[in-house]
């Protein structure tokens, strides 16, 4: 919806600098342009390259956060559904790739560990695209927030692997699909 749109920061924003993970802030007035919004992150081109930045910042873009628009309310005494974890995880996006890391082939394991009175116990453990990527921690950081966001978790951790080895043939049809690979 806000892919190939030009805007210009109405405030000074933290941001990602893509690939290197490294923290910046991109100052108000600065002309950006969106090349990926998918998952409540928004992807923009800038003078030194591309730059993550993150729904909570989406005001800096004169945009409404996603999360404002439907977030969960996060319970901790119900059943954890798979599904929705599953479901929460593919609203995680690659800054690069317009395909979310569950049909990318990234998620690897998801435990679900229930605890009475506590609410349940999320464990992923998910790869990269290339073990170098500065965004690693970032994409991380932004799926675990989300899993926490499932009614029923009280606790989650998202484990960075690297075996297997990521590959193409991981991606999932739908995924193939997007990248235009079958």
């Amino acid at each position: 919806m806000h892919e190939q749109t030009e805007r210009t920061l109405l405030r000074d924003c933290e941001a990602i600098r893509i690939p290197s993970g490294e923290a910046i802030t991109i100052p108000k007035g600065t002309q950006v342009l969106i090349t990926q919004a998918l998952g409540g992150s928004y992807t923009v081109a800038i003078d030194i390259g591309l730059a993550r930045i993150t729904d909570a910042n989406a005001d800096a873009l004169g945009l409404v956060p996603v999360a404002a628009e439907s977030a969960p309310v996060a319970e901790s005494n119900v059943p954890v559904d798979e599904k929705a974890v599953w479901a929460q995880l593919k609203t995680c996006y690659d800054p690069e790739i317009p395909v979310n890391i569950v049909d990318l082939g990234l998620v690897y394991d998801c435990i679900i560990t229930p605890r009475e009175g506590q609410g349940a116990r999320v464990d992923v453990k998910m790869t990269l695209t290339a073990p170098g990527c500065g965004m690693g921690p970032t994409i991380a950081a932004e799926a675990r927030q989300k899993v926490l966001s499932v009614p029923g978790v009280a606790d989650a951790e998202v484990e960075l692997v690297w075996d297997p080895a990521w590959n193409q043939a991981m991606i999932s049809e739908a995924g193939q699909m997007k990248l235009g690979l079958i």
